[in-house]
């Protein structure tokens, strides 16, 4: 995997915490699925987008950062330190509903003075790619060794089945060429947009797409420790409504610069 000058930046939350984002380079990718024989009508018709450099989470955020910044003045929603089912401080936090993982970002921002977000959809999946034009950021097939995700339920068949049955420390698997941890699998990640039913009038830019969505379902990518192999490809898409959580939810930050 090629990581070579990648920028890292690392706030400090306290003690021996930190958040560390990765730079992510401008470029342009196809977004969506160009599979004639698989897919979803809601990956289609694929796009060309324009994506502007910004900042990602290197990892999902963990549960030990969260407990930092869930303990933090109230912005305009409550936060539970303690909010995940498995408990684990290196691993993702989850049972996070996208308002949660909204009002996180805005705590963060204001100790910070930057301007954390969530990543847009058009964002999380060029970044999930790490410049690749497949299915998976290793290739046309992933394995459990991988991402942790429910091999038992592989569409096609694996010599090595490991069903972990919940999430996993982050960066125990192989990083993709941005430099990035768990994009496939682990936990499903929430980001900033609207749901829309498919791509067509989509900007072919990658600022958030606010406009015609259904602002009572926000979208989640990347599958979950849960979810089959099929749910981790890097054009799948879900919806939840905003207030949903539930195991398998958590989330990321970006950000677009460093001003």
């Amino acid at each position: 995997m090629d990581q070579t000058n990648r920028q890292i930046i690392s706030e400090y939350l306290g003690g021996d915490n930190f958040l560390e984002m990765v730079s992510i380079p401008e470029g342009k990718f196809m977004m969506g699925t160009s599979y004639k024989e698989e897919g979803y009508s809601n990956e289609r018709p694929p796009q060309q987008v324009e994506v502007s450099s910004f900042y990602l989470g290197k990892y999902p955020v963990t549960q030990r950062q969260w407990q930092a910044i869930a303990k933090l003045p109230e912005i305009g929603h409550q936060l539970n330190p303690d909010i995940s089912h498995f408990k684990n401080e290196v691993a993702p936090v989850e049972n996070v509903s996208w308002i949660d993982a909204v009002e996180f970002c805005k705590r963060l921002r204001k100790i910070t003075g930057r301007k954390y977000r969530l990543p847009s959809e058009s964002e999380w999946e060029y970044a999930c790619l790490g410049g690749k034009s497949s299915r998976y950021a290793f290739g046309e097939e992933i394995s459990s060794d991988f991402a942790n995700y429910d091999s038992r339920l592989q569409h096609n068949s694996e010599a090595s089945v490991k069903y972990r049955g919940q999430t996993t420390p982050v960066g125990i698997f192989p990083a993709n060429d941005f430099g990035l941890y768990d994009m496939h699998g682990n936990v499903w990640e929430w980001c900033a947009d609207p749901w829309h039913e498919d791509y067509r009038g989509r900007p072919a830019i990658s600022s958030i797409w606010e406009f015609g969505g259904d602002m009572q379902y926000r979208v989640l990518r990347g599958g979950s420790w849960k979810h089959d192999a099929w749910e981790c490809r890097a054009a799948n898409r879900r919806k939840d409504p905003f207030v949903n959580w539930y195991n398998y939810y958590g989330f990321r930050v970006a950000l677009s610069d460093l001003a």
